[in-house]
């Protein structure tokens, strides 16, 4: 218990993991072979979607059509459906507009009403009433720079960050029901530039084009990597087949001739068979590195 909060159910429990995401198909890009593996292994699963991606541009040649755009929001929706029906998991939308991602210089004002510009307090209010319902123990988000500079993934963090904090305290929302206290809070960051280099070179000894070198001659050498700040690496190689699944599931967004699914899944399970995490609160004891979301709560929760 911390103060009269509850932390963990009662007798016959099942853990729960939570992944909050800015926009559908963020939660079939960004960890979605770990939440597979969880629900393979009883765990219950809820993705939290923030907005609904209807500023999102058809980057799947196949669907550039005057219908599909003209039905855009209706789509993602559709989308969406059918990724949670594939990865096993419990889905919600928290009810906020695509605010899109400027482009330009000078950078042209966000749209009004768009998530990024609707008070902070609003959105939190609604995330803490979705934590109270569904209690989780773990809550996955974005690091502080949104994994990329997008004005809705950074404003996601903010909303995931303080709605872990409010969701706990009685005083805080008291019409969004029950406290809860989340017993982890994790970031799932962007790109690394270890794991490129991995499978550039594997490409490379295969014999194969690697579609990594360009992006590798660009990076920055003075750019830290992610992968100093990852304190969990969940084995999920297994799952990486419903991951992709759940990917093309997002039509609209994503190409199966793209660079997503450029290296086989054999080597990608042999070359880097994990997904990585940063562990950035926790209520619990467990010995970094870690290898669970779950861990120190596992002995907490009888499943």
């Amino acid at each position: 218990m911390v103060g009269s909060v509850e932390l963990v159910s009662g007798s016959g429990s099942r853990l729960r993991l939570m992944a909050v995401h800015a926009h559908p198909d963020d939660e079939s890009s960004k960890g979605a072979a770990t939440m597979a593996r969880y629900v393979a292994e009883g765990a219950e699963v809820m993705v939290v979607t923030c907005t609904g991606g209807e500023a999102g541009s058809i980057l799947n040649p196949a669907m550039d059509r005057p219908d599909v755009l003209a039905n855009m929001s209706a789509i993602r929706r559709e989308e969406m459906a059918k990724a949670a029906q594939i990865l096993g998991v419990q889905h919600r939308w928290l009810g906020f507009v695509d605010s899109g991602l400027p482009e330009g210089d000078p950078l042209p004002p966000l749209p009004e009403g768009c998530f990024a510009l609707t008070p902070l307090e609003e959105p939190v209010r609604e995330l803490v009433k979705v934590i109270r319902e569904f209690r989780p123990h773990v809550v996955l988000t974005y690091d502080e720079n949104g994994g990329y500079p997008h004005p809705d993934h950074i404003r996601c963090h903010e909303v995931s960050v303080a709605a872990f904090d409010a969701a706990a305290e009685p005083d805080n929302f008291p019409e969004a029901g029950e406290p809860w206290q989340p017993l982890k809070l994790y970031y799932i960051h962007g790109f690394s530039r270890a794991r490129m280099e991995a499978f550039h070179e594997a490409l490379v000894e295969a014999g194969m084009e690697s579609p990594y070198a360009e992006w590798l001659g660009k990076w920055d050498p003075d750019r830290a990597d992610v992968m100093e700040r990852v304190t969990t690496r969940v084995e999920c190689a297994d799952y990486f087949e419903v991951r992709d699944e759940a990917l093309k599931a997002h039509a609209t967004q994503i190409d199966p001739d793209s660079r997503w699914f450029f290296v086989p899944l054999e080597m990608q399970r042999r070359v880097w068979p994990t997904e990585e995490y940063e562990l950035v609160r926790s209520l619990v004891d467990s010995t970094l590195p870690e290898d669970d979301l779950f861990a120190g709560i596992r002995e907490k929760v009888n499943t």
